[in-house]
């Protein structure tokens, strides 16, 4: 596999650009810093930049986290996360999945997360017994953000009572900083195996790439270049989605290969990932 320095050679050959937020844009405290000058150089050539997150949380909330981070709003066109895209399957009850469901929740997370359930798209209630369906958004500060286990018994309750979950991150882990911290999806995994139902929001449905090409607009997807940390969810779901990927060896590629892997191991990696990604990059930079 090719291990690229930066996206210079490949501007031209792409309309618009698809990013992955943690771990490619920042590092969950602040951008990595070539990421500004290499937004700046395909913004003057011209090209749409989305970015596509697994977080679980409505598109303006990200928007107001980039700016105390310091992203200037200029250098992107658009936000679409998983919450963002949650939210709106939970006011519309449109999909199979979402018609079935209550309208009360039981939720594991923490509370920055709810702009999920706001403008009255779900009641939140605090026993399982009384709720419809569980919204997993993730680790909430009480049991922490290292043990999947520590929620196990809110996991069991919900269970007991056959609620449906809607994970609203399906990322099993993050780095924030040099931390690698557990996500909803982590929880998925356990409640799955217990055998609830779940349904994921977010990468790598490739669907969630569908408002993402109403902000880059009349652009073919053969234009479109998508850039993530994980093959698992960005590389997954770009290619399911009829995107070209580059892999970034930044956020948790970094933390399971290290910062100067081999391009065989990356190779080996990404067949047993079933994905085919037309490079690797060493990071977000021009």
């Amino acid at each position: 596999m090719d291990i690229l320095d930066g996206i210079a050679s490949l501007a031209d050959r792409y309309d618009g650009y698809v990013l992955d937020l943690w771990g490619v844009v920042h590092n969950g405290k602040q951008p990595y810093p070539p990421v500004p000058e290499a937004l700046r150089q395909l913004k003057a050539r011209g090209k749409k930049v989305v970015f596509l997150t697994n977080a679980p949380r409505r598109s303006w909330f990200i928007a107001g986290m980039l700016d105390r981070m310091g992203l200037d709003r200029a250098l992107y066109d658009g936000i679409i996360s998983s919450g963002e895209i949650a939210w709106r399957m939970l006011k519309a009850k449109q999909h199979p999945f979402f018609a079935k469901l209550g309208r009360r929740a039981v939720h594991i997370g923490p509370e920055r997360d709810l702009s999920v359930v706001e403008d009255g798209v779900a009641e939140l209630v605090e026993d399982a017994a009384q709720a419809d369906f569980l919204l997993n958004t993730g680790p909430d500060p009480e049991r922490g953000s290292v043990d999947a286990e520590a929620y196990r018994p809110a996991l069991e309750a919900a269970r007991r009572h056959n609620l449906p979950m809607v994970c609203v991150n399906p990322d099993r882990h993050v780095m924030v900083g040099a931390e690698r911290l557990i996500c909803a999806g982590a929880l998925a995994d356990i409640y799955t195996a217990m055998g609830g139902e779940c349904f994921e929001v977010g990468k790598p449905d490739p669907a969630v790439y569908d408002p993402v090409m109403e902000i880059i607009g009349d652009v073919p997807r053969s234009r479109v270049l998508a850039i993530g940390d994980t093959p698992h969810t960005d590389l997954a779901g770009a290619q399911a989605a009829g995107m070209d990927a580059l892999w970034a060896l930044t956020g948790l590629a970094a933390f399971a290969h290290g910062e100067n892997p081999s391009s065989e191991t990356l190779r080996q990696v990404a067949l047993a990932e079933g994905v085919d990604p037309l490079a690797a990059i060493r990071g977000l930079r021009w």
